[in-house]
């Protein structure tokens, strides 16, 4: 799968969409989470979290300010939030290294201050905040991680 796109109308159908992306991941892979502040980021990792069973959706939070949370109930799941790193010596001292030397799930907001380079497979992902409570979501896959989740659309 190259890209698709697809429309959720809701908080709900966004994190549903994310659920069914994190039913079929595999570890070690690396999400990367691009859109503007309020497009859905952390709203749609909520839906990956609890769909590789890591973490309820309710205990699932913006690591705005800690920069990284953990959950690993079952599968590690990592989600880092880069948009309070101003430079390089601040991303070292998030110690990710250490994060991409096991097997685990890694989802990054704010991807494009990440310069660590990882040979995981990567799948992208671009929301956009089209109105109130609809999302457009882009996902692109050149790996395949989620081949299973291109034909199916978010339910209603």
């Amino acid at each position: 799968m190259a890209s698709r796109g697809f429309v959720t109308h809701s908080s709900e159908e966004t994190i549903d969409f994310g659920r069914g992306i994190g039913s079929r991941l595999k570890p070690p892979v690396l999400i990367l989470l691009v859109g503007e502040l309020g497009a859905g980021k952390t709203t749609l990792t909520k839906g990956i979290v609890s769909g590789l069973g890591a973490a309820r959706e309710e205990e699932v939070t913006s690591p705005t300010f800690t920069l990284v949370h953990k959950y690993e109930h079952g599968a590690c799941v990592y989600h880092v939030d880069l948009y309070r790193i101003g430079d390089f010596h601040d991303l070292e001292t998030l110690g990710l290294e250490d994060v991409f030397a096991e097997p685990n799930v890694v989802i990054v907001e704010w991807p494009d201050r990440l310069t660590l380079r990882t040979d995981w497979p990567v799948v992208r992902i671009e929301l956009e905040h089209v109105a109130e409570d609809e999302r457009k979501i882009v996902v692109s896959d050149e790996s395949g991680v989620l081949a299973a989740q291109a034909t199916r659309a978010p339910s209603s």
